[in-house]
């Protein structure tokens, strides 16, 4: 796949319905915070979207208190019956606007269009009309004969597909009968913002779901908060470490998904058409792209074939204008993380690792960065050891099958892997032997919201989705 032509015409930005400014959601209604207000970019163009009000550290106890209020006077007493609908209603509400809200992600945060629309709405929607199934059957979920809700979840999501980050955590939160104060990344808070209008469209009853835009220490403020009963946190495995220190001695409920390399392991049977495949849905132009499908271990044997394969495939994807369905890869989401991957990728070469990069010219504007393979990376390696969060693939090679997972346990992180073989028998063994919380074998990586995921070690604590995502939610 190449450029698109400049005939093609892309999605049109009016689809988003973009305002000019943006303010906090609390108690029900949209109200302008104590912060300082922010611009937020698009990366495409480097040009300013939307002006954005934050909140201060008192609008996190006005949030708070408006949360609490709603728990104990109407959310917590209503049956799960009644809850579900409202969590339908705002299921269905999500598809009527997806083409909307998957627009104006691309616009946020420079995800593809086929990224926001094919996989990222749909999966908002889904999170809501699964949850609300789960709404009247939480006696039957296995968490204690009478299990009841927490009270105020404080929730934090990072930039990575944010409208799913936001879903995944509100649906569930509210299906067990608890309130929410949400934070997103302020780089990329206008999908929340649109997800609290579609709450109010679906008369979510005010205080029940509340989002706080904001910079700066917010999101420590809203951990720390006394009034909070359970925190959720999507984010740095740096950033995970304190909220563990700020929330240990308090007995509140926490999940943490965190980063960390994932690893793909292709073993010398594996077949190489739907290998590369995964790869470039993975690293370079899908929706885990955003994320970083960190690290590929290949057997030496395939190893030039595997590499030569991938540079011809990742060296034809078309790179510009994530509002064009012929864009693979749009723009890195700000400034900072692409000054952050190029720093990685000088250390890379420093260290000795042989760089190939795209040829494909990239846009005049924009945070862009070309897809890049880099070659006789070592396990020691920075590029080896970090998330780059961005479309930068290291590989290191191996030769047995107890080297592989020596490679792969050889991190104090534990997100997932990809194992690739044709035999069973060596697919069980490894599957077994590697230390991570999700493992796909012979497969594109895909979440669904009847699935828990979430991370072993430093890449998290607790799981996310399927029954599993109730836990976080329940005194059961």
């Amino acid at each position: 796949m190449t450029t698109a032509p400049a005939s093609l015409a892309p999605q049109s930005r009016e689809t988003a319905r973009l305002k000019q400014h943006y303010r906090m959601f609390v108690d029900g209604r949209f109200t302008e915070g104590g912060g300082e207000p922010v611009s937020t970019i698009n990366p495409a163009t480097e040009e300013r979207l939307a002006e954005v009000s934050t909140a201060s550290a008192a609008d996190v106890t006005t949030a708070v208190r408006a949360a609490r209020r709603a728990y104990e006077k109407v959310w917590s007493r209503m049956p799960g019956a009644e809850r579900a609908k409202y969590l339908f209603r705002i299921a269905r509400l999500v598809q009527e606007r997806a083409r909307e809200l998957a627009v104006l992600e691309s616009l946020d945060s420079g995800m593809p269009i086929r990224q926001t629309r094919d996989v990222g709405a749909p999966a908002a929607g889904a999170h809501f009309f699964y949850y609300a199934g789960w709404a009247d059957k939480l006696d039957y979920a296995g968490y204690g004969a009478d299990p009841r809700p927490l009270g105020v979840a404080g929730q934090i999501i990072c930039s990575d597909a944010p409208l799913q980050r936001a879903t995944e955590k509100i649906a569930p939160a509210l299906a067990c009968g608890n309130t929410v104060v949400l934070k997103p990344a302020y780089t990329t808070p206008l999908t929340a913002l649109v997800l609290a209008e579609i709450c109010q469209q679906a008369d979510l009853p005010p205080g029940v779901v509340n989002v706080l835009p904001g910079v700066g220490d917010l999101g420590a403020a809203l951990v720390a908060h006394d009034g909070l009963a359970t925190v959720a946190f999507t984010g740095s495995a740096e950033v995970g470490r304190q909220v563990q220190r700020a929330l240990a001695g308090t007995g509140r409920r926490r999940i943490l998904s965190l980063t960390g390399p994932a690893d793909t392991v292709i073993f010398d049977d594996a077949p190489l058409e739907p290998v590369v495949d995964g790869l470039i849905t993975g690293v370079f132009a899908g929706p885990l792209a955003v994320g970083g499908w960190s690290r590929l271990l290949v057997q030496q044997p395939v190893a030039e074939q595997v590499l030569a394969a991938l540079q011809v495939r990742a060296g034809a994807l078309g790179i510009g204008d994530p509002l064009d369905d012929n864009t693979d890869v749009g723009p890195i989401t700000s400034g900072g993380r692409l000054a952050r991957i190029r720093e990685l990728t000088s250390s890379a070469g420093a260290e000795g690792a042989q760089c190939w990069t795209s040829p494909v010219p990239l846009p005049d504007r924009g945070f862009f960065t070309a897809p890049t393979i880099f070659s006789g990376v070592s396990p020691a390696m920075r590029i080896a050891r970090q998330e780059v969060f961005g479309p930068v693939l290291p590989v290191l090679t191996f030769r047995t099958p107890d080297e592989a997972v020596a490679l792969v346990n050889n991190t104090p992180y534990g997100r997932s892997a990809a194992i690739w073989t044709q035999q069973p028998s060596r697919l069980r063994w490894t599957v077994q032997q590697v230390r991570k919380a999700v493992v796909w074998t012979n497969t594109v990586p895909l979440f669904d919201p009847t699935a828990p995921c979430g991370g072993y070690g430093e890449s998290g604590l607790g799981r996310e989705g399927g029954r599993a995502g109730l836990e976080a939610y329940l005194n059961g």
